[in-house]
């Protein structure tokens, strides 16, 4: 059975959408409130807990590892929107705005997978889940590096680049765990 991994990819992402549309209505755009550092390090805080749970297998609270996949996915699309946004766009967004930001993301992140899994031929298929969230946490440290350098890089590409990777290699692993 061939796989079809522009339609998987969709059906994740809808579930991750549904999830961070239903919560823009619940509490508006009160992330926008947070810096990029922020946003890095709720990112951190949820790969950890994967981590933690991988090798522990035990949860002591009622959030799978699927939903943390799920909130890597959209922290990702926030720092991007963030990244987008400016000092002088209002805190609080309409919900249809937000929704045009996150699909706008979403696209050129799919994209770039595209490209990515047609070079490496989708090697992620082959990869453990535990590795996916080991690349995750790679990626955050290596944003936090750029941000304690105030974005500098000498031959690395910077910040959008690594949330797009973290954000396709959290869809790699909820395509993995049958989410969609």
């Amino acid at each position: 059975m061939a796989a079809n991994t522009s339609q998987e990819y969709d059906a994740v992402l809808a579930v991750c959408k549904s999830l961070f549309i239903k919560k823009t209505n619940d509490y508006g755009t009160a992330w926008r409130i947070l810096r990029p550092q922020s946003i890095t390090d709720q990112l951190f805080i949820k790969a950890q807990r994967i981590r933690t749970l991988e090798e522990k297998k035990v949860s002591k609270i009622d959030e799978s590892i699927t939903s943390e996949y799920i909130a890597i996915v959209n922290y990702c699309v926030i720092a991007m929107m963030q990244l987008q946004l400016t000092e002088t766009d209002p805190y609080e967004l309409d919900s249809a705005v937000v929704e045009n930001l996150f699909d706008g993301q979403v696209r050129t992140t799919k994209q770039l997978m595209m490209d990515k899994n047609h070079d490496y031929g989708e090697a992620w298929r082959d990869m453990r889940i535990s590795s996916l969230t080991d690349l995750i946490l790679m990626k955050i440290l290596r944003v936090k590096q750029i941000e304690d350098n105030q974005g500098a890089t000498l031959a690395s590409e910077g910040v959008h680049a690594n949330y797009q990777d973290m954000l396709n290699y959290a869809v790699f692993a909820l395509i993995k765990l049958k989410v969609a």
